[in-house]
């Protein structure tokens, strides 16, 4: 095994693209403020690593919920939706502001850029996102990614930002993703406790089948806990996309192959960009239930959803937008773009394509869900 952790360590060490995501807890104080010891600490590592030009990276930063609440004289983050976007649209700024500066130190210009899963969802904001990060890199600028917490709604409880790192490691055909924390990798047992130990690789998801994966992280500032960060790597390694998930003060050692937090092994390979945001940013506007036959079909066969297996619609979309497909005991087996309205469909059930061309016109002769626009979802 320490043959196999080795070298994925170097190859670690030879990643040119990276993506280094950090938590609210890396990045201020347990009353809410940003520590600018810590931001330092963290641009010194990443200066660093990419002077010369030889490495790109972009920084997905949490922080700026956090940020904010010392300044609007709250004593921890707020529970309503409301007052968590005015805490970041206040710390927004200097969240970003402290980077600007800290980079600046080292003759690095700082880009930002601010998301929603909606951004990373609709394809067309999601190539204009692509073309922005790459630009930045080409022009020799350090990306700063956070979540567009002011107006986001439902992502902005989602997992401190650790699933947006996930994506944007895909966005930009990243190298590697590294994800910094205060816990220094997956541990086997609770850390504080004695008797535990970290575990060093993870080469699928069985190897983390026996682990009880905590909570939310000890500073209470951010709302990611290990579990979201698992996820994350796990979203990032089925897109063949190595992780390594350790604490920020460790940065240095991650970025080098150094033995430090916990390796995840990529499972997968690179798919299209439609088909990661389709089945982990997606947001499914409908349902199509379908029949025992037309579910061995898409799941197993991994063919396209014609109208003859469809058994009942559910919801109100358009042509174009993402759906599940469900079997008949209501269990999501797969998600796909939909190529009819939800009102023209009950038109379409349970008749061939061929019935469908002649009584409605050669237009109908075609798949509600091509097997191009589909993706299978594992339980």
């Amino acid at each position: 095994m320490a043959g196999r952790v080795a070298g994925a360590r170097q190859a670690v060490a030879g990643a040119h693209r990276i993506v280094v995501k950090v938590g609210s807890s890396s990045l201020t104080t347990a009353a809410g403020g940003l520590d600018a010891d810590r931001v330092d600490a963290l641009v010194d590592v990443l200066a660093k690593h990419r002077s010369g030009g030889e490495k790109e990276i972009v920084l997905v930063s949490s922080g700026a919920i956090a940020a904010g609440l010392a300044p609007l004289g709250l004593r921890r983050r707020p529970k309503d939706l409301a007052r968590q976007q005015a805490a970041a649209s206040v710390g927004q700024g200097l969240l970003v502001a402290r980077y600007t500066a800290s980079c600046a130190r080292h003759g690095v210009r700082v880009g930002q850029v601010l998301l929603t899963a909606d951004d990373t969802s609709r394809r067309a904001h999601h190539r204009n996102a692509a073309r922005t990060l790459d630009k930045l890199l080409a022009m020799g600028a350090l990306p700063i990614v956070n979540e567009n917490d002011t107006v986001a709604t439902d992502e902005i409880r989602f997992g401190d930002n650790d699933r947006l790192a996930a994506l944007v490691a895909h966005l930009v055909r990243a190298d590697l993703l590294v994800l910094l924390s205060d816990v220094d990798g997956v541990y086997d047992g609770d850390p504080s406790k004695p008797g535990t130990s970290r575990i060093v690789e993870v080469r699928g998801p069985g190897d983390l089948a026996h682990v009880d994966i905590g909570t939310a992280g000890k500073a209470g500032v951010g709302t990611g806990g290990m579990v979201t960060k698992v996820e994350a790597a796990r979203i990032a390694a089925a897109a063949g996309i190595p992780v390594v998930l350790t604490s920020a003060v460790h940065a240095a050692e991650a970025l080098t192959g150094g033995d430090t937090g916990t390796y995840f092994h990529p499972t997968g390979k690179r798919s299209a960009d439609r088909l990661l945001w389709l089945q982990h940013a997606s947001t499914p506007q409908g349902a199509l239930v379908l029949d025992d036959g037309a579910v061995r079909a898409v799941v197993d066969r991994r063919t396209s959803l014609l109208p003859a297996g469809i058994a009942a619609v559910e919801g109100d979309f358009t042509a174009g937008d993402p759906v599940e497909l469900r079997d008949s005991t209501g269990r999501a087996v797969a998600r796909g773009l939909v190529n009819f309205d939800a009102k023209e469909i009950p038109q379409l059930i349970g008749r061939s394509t061929r019935e469908l061309a002649r009584e409605l016109g050669p237009e109908y002769e075609r798949e509600v869900v091509h097997r191009d626009d589909l993706v299978l979802l594992h339980p």
